[in-house]
């Protein structure tokens, strides 16, 4: 289904993006403080990535089939609305919920609805992006979701710190010793999902489908199992470059998992000397590790937006390795460092991977597939990122105490050579056009395919 799409300005583009602002404040808060909570509520520390299974594997079966079914949906608030809602809503429930927790098994069950609920509202929203913008404005498109992403981390991360500097102690915490900050950082995330995402389908709505496109997508049989033969027929026909960019992905999230998980505990064990997490030293290197992180998102937010002149220049598959390099050598020195300061050296590669990370290889995706299956194959997509997460799960437990001698820096150091190795990966992707560009900007379109 083909139809002519309306040149948005930067605002409107803005716009369109302010939703995923709430949604990565919420993932901002899981990455920044999920171990810590699980520390605080008497988890082991080589277990932690089984605690952390909610995100991959609902990512895994919720990702492909909301994708599809987005791509069928026929509704009075258009295909994606209906989906980002009800996950803005759920989202909201379970970052109010999260903090308050009083066992572990309450708390990773919390973080099973936040994934899912997060999870139907993402996928939808990158088919979204990709449905109301034309070809040549892809990059802008993602990239400006990669700048929402990078702000509303970074405000998720520094939250508690911004607490403490407004007069909350640092060492204020409640029965199940959880700090009173990171419970604040969790109730402004829940005001902060659902609004943010009204915002965006308020200021933009989405793109009416004409009469017969609308037939066409009515005629479609909307069953169970033939949403799920639609995935399957889409991974049978999945195109060259998205099978090329499983390959990048494998090494490139595995390694992220690592990092967002052992972070925290690794700056604790190198700079405070601590793993107990009763001690000051531990609540300081979650405040630290709140203040890095932050750093590497407002690094992403500005690097979002530089990054739209470089891929169009010299094209989104040079632009990843060159950030995915710069992260990889800022994760293995690490460990290293003795002195807070010096970690802003190492963040700054991880805020240029991760601006990358979460714009250029949906430009690259979003020129080799066809348009009338968006929302199913940014679905599948993101299921090699979950599966490089569920294999992390599963294997690291097996090697932690073993290979990595039970040292949460070395984990954080395993996560740096898997960068490098997806800055090599990524070279070898070939980017290919799902269809012939036909407007008088193909000039321009075909440079984003180098």
């Amino acid at each position: 289904m083909m139809q002519h799409k309306p040149h948005l300005s930067f605002r409107q583009i803005v716009n369109m993006n302010i939703g995923f602002f709430g949604i990565q404040f919420s993932f901002g808060l899981q990455q920044s403080s999920m171990s810590p909570i699980y520390k605080y509520l008497g988890a082991d520390e080589a277990s932690l990535p089984y605690l952390w299974l909610a995100g991959p594997v609902t990512g895994l079966l919720v990702q492909p089939i909301i994708g599809a079914l987005s791509d069928r949906t026929v509704s009075r608030w258009g295909r994606r609305t209906p989906y980002f809602l009800v996950g803005a809503l759920l989202c909201s429930l379970g970052l109010l919920a999260m903090p308050f927790s009083p066992v572990l098994w309450m708390a990773a069950g919390l973080l099973w609805l936040l994934d899912a609920a997060n999870n139907v509202t993402m996928e939808p929203y990158r088919a979204f992006v990709s449905d109301r913008l034309a070809v040549r404005q892809h990059s802008l498109g993602f990239l400006t979701q990669s700048a929402f992403t990078g702000l509303g981390q970074t405000l998720a991360y520094l939250t508690p710190s911004i607490l403490v500097y407004l007069g909350t102690s640092r060492d204020a915490v409640n029965s199940h010793h959880i700090p009173y900050t990171v419970i604040g950082a969790f109730l402004l995330g829940a005001v902060f999902s659902l609004a943010s995402v009204l915002w965006s389908c308020w200021t933009t709505p989405e793109l009416p489908l004409s009469p017969q496109e609308e037939a066409e997508l009515r005629a479609k049989p909307t069953g169970w199992r033939d949403t799920l033969g639609e995935i399957a027929q889409a991974l049978r026909d999945m195109p060259p470059t998205m099978k090329q960019l499983a390959v990048v992905k494998l090494f490139q999230w595995y390694a992220m998992f690592c990092y967002w998980q052992y972070i925290m505990l690794a700056l604790a064990s190198s700079i405070y000397k601590t793993s107990d997490p009763a001690s000051a030293g531990f609540r300081e290197a979650g405040l630290l590790n709140g203040q890095v992180g932050a750093f590497y998102n407002f690094v992403a937010f500005i690097a979002a937006f530089a990054l739209v002149p470089f891929t169009r220049r010299f094209g989104p598959r040079i632009t990843h390795s060159i950030c995915l390099a710069a992260a990889g050598i800022g994760m293995l020195s690490i460990p290293l460092i003795r002195e807070p300061v010096q970690l802003l050296w190492p963040m700054l590669g991880i805020g240029l991977a991760w601006a990358s990370i979460m714009g250029n290889p949906y430009v690259m995706l979003a020129g080799s597939i066809p348009p009338e299956r968006t929302g199913v194959y940014m679905g599948i997509f993101n299921m090699f990122i979950v599966i490089p997460m569920i294999i992390q799960i599963f294997t690291l437990p097996l090697f932690y105490r073993s290979l990595l001698h039970g040292d949460p820096g070395n984990v954080v150091r395993l996560a740096g050579g898997l960068l490098l190795c997806a800055a090599v990966a990524v070279l070898f992707v070939k980017l290919r056009a799902a269809r012939p560009l036909a407007d008088t900007s193909s000039r321009q379109e075909a440079v984003l395919l180098k």
